[in-house]
């Protein structure tokens, strides 16, 4: 008999294959299926692969110190250590979905003792009555005839391979915000520098306008203006300086312990600390992007409710067998004559059930509803390439427009020193020209960081930085 229930159970198991989950086909992209090369764009070189997420972000990263940085937030940073737990979760469940395909075998014994009162015993004298038992056998099992179980399981792995997306989007996440905490803190630096060197220039030219002063050459309104422009440029010494430890702190934020001294940059260096990529023209490079993989997996596990929801229509049937031992006397447990077995099959029909309709009417409003999010992650992610595209194709331009204006404004400030020492003109030229220098060096640097910001940016957002 029992080669019998173990047979019927193997049969019952390979029965089972039917499943009602949806044909899945990939939705056509809802952008151009080309990136534009034409107006800005054609100062952009493309190239001919869309290989960008193949580049380790070891590979793209040049600068030394920010490389060491990343590693420190890839170890230490909360949000993405959350990510890989969720990751651990989704697989938990994974797991637990899928064990449900298969019977839960246990094994089970016990002790009873009842007392009997005389007026119910048979002997009309009372009695106590034992009873010893060992089974084995399982529990009760769903047997997956229409594939619900298996639907639920698909939809378990799918949201699995999008919690792994959503920890690979994370991680890129992460590595472009410590690049750009990384850049801020170079720019703010590079700028407390020019700063610096424009508030001693500020402090020699008020000790010429003093000893002028003190001869009855300058006007005393020559030195209050010198003495405005010395303090002004205190002033901007110190936002800086505030600036810096803020960017400090944010860095240390993100990487989620201090940063070493060390490892701080002391400026905006003249070499981009990026390497250069060439995305190619094809838009699909977008689908490697791991915010539209988990968006296409959670499509995926939509299906699959689906499936679910179709398969809830049909009849639910369960198996729970067993066989064992049972005694009134503990050392007659094992004899032979103390064999027992059992096997119920059960099977039951939705006929009349609401809750069916409307959770098979839910599951398919929610696949459109995944579908549109999936649609929109992609649309966004087209926007984010073509923003970072004009930037990358109009960026060396304004930093070349702007270093001639830094150039000509450095002039002036000359021109504007010589003919205040000549008496020709008042200091406040002098001033106005130190003014307009050192904002157009600021904006310089604001240029500069923008365009190494950009190329992380656009590296990201092709989908690279993962691994």
């Amino acid at each position: 008999m029992e080669r019998n229930i173990a047979l019927t159970i193997v049969i019952i198991t390979i029965l089972c294959s039917c499943s009602f989950i949806p044909k899945y086909k990939r939705p056509g992209m809802p952008v151009e299926n080309k990136f534009p090369d034409k107006g800005v764009y054609k100062n952009i070189s493309f190239g001919n692969k869309t290989s960008v997420p193949e580049i380790k972000w070891q590979d793209f990263i040049k600068d030394s110190k920010l490389k060491q940085i990343v590693k420190l937030a890839l170890k230490n940073n909360r949000d993405l250590r959350l990510a890989i737990l969720n990751v651990e979760q989704a697989r938990a469940l994974y797991g637990i979905k899928a064990a449900e395909l298969y019977p839960s075998l246990y094994v089970t014994s016990g002790m009873e003792k009842q007392r009997v009162p005389d007026d119910m015993s048979f002997t009309k004298k009372a009695y106590t009555e034992k009873q010893y038992s060992v089974n084995f056998g399982l529990a009760e099992w769903e047997i997956d005839f229409f594939g619900k179980i298996r639907s639920y399981k698909k939809e378990a792995l799918e949201k699995f391979l999008a919690a792994k997306e959503n920890r690979r989007a994370a991680q890129i996440a992460l590595i472009t915000e410590v690049s750009r905490a990384y850049l801020r803190l170079c720019a703010d630096r590079e700028n407390l520098r020019i700063a610096n060197g424009l508030l001693k220039t500020a402090q020699k030219n008020f000790d010429l306008v003093k000893g002028q002063y003190d001869v009855g050459v300058a006007t005393e309104i020559d030195l209050n203006r010198a003495k405005t422009n010395v303090e002004s440029v205190k002033v901007a010494v110190v936002n800086l300086k505030q600036l810096v430890e803020l960017d400090i702190n944010t860095l240390n934020f993100l990487v989620g312990t201090h940063v070493d001294d060390k490892l701080l940059p002391s400026g905006l260096a003249d070499e981009n600390p990026f390497e250069d990529i060439r995305p190619g023209l094809s838009s699909e490079v977008l689908l490697n992007r791991p915010d539209i993989m988990a968006a296409e997996h959670n499509l995926k596990a939509s299906y699959a409710l689906i499936g679910a929801a179709r398969a809830a229509f049909f009849p639910t049937i369960s198996l729970t067998s067993g066989i064992g031992t049972v005694s009134d006397d503990l050392s007659n447990l094992f004899k032979g004559s103390a064999r027992t077995w059992n096997l119920s099959l059960k099977g039951a029909l939705p006929v009349f059930d609401a809750r069916i309709w409307a959770a098979y009417k839910l599951s398919k409003v929610q696949r459109k509803i995944v579908l549109t999010q999936y649609e929109k992650t992609i649309q966004k992610a087209f926007k984010e390439v073509m923003d970072r595209l004009v930037t990358k194709a109009t960026i060396d331009e304004q930093i070349q427009a702007q270093k001639a204006l830094v150039n000509s404004l450095e002039r002036t400030y000359e021109l504007a020193i010589k003919r205040y020492k000549q008496g020709i003109d008042s200091y406040f030229s002098v001033l106005d020209a130190n003014r307009n220098l050192l904002q157009a060096k600021q904006d310089l640097t604001t240029l500069l960081m923008s365009k190494y910001a950009n190329r992380i940016a656009l590296y990201a957002a092709l989908g690279g930085g993962g691994d």
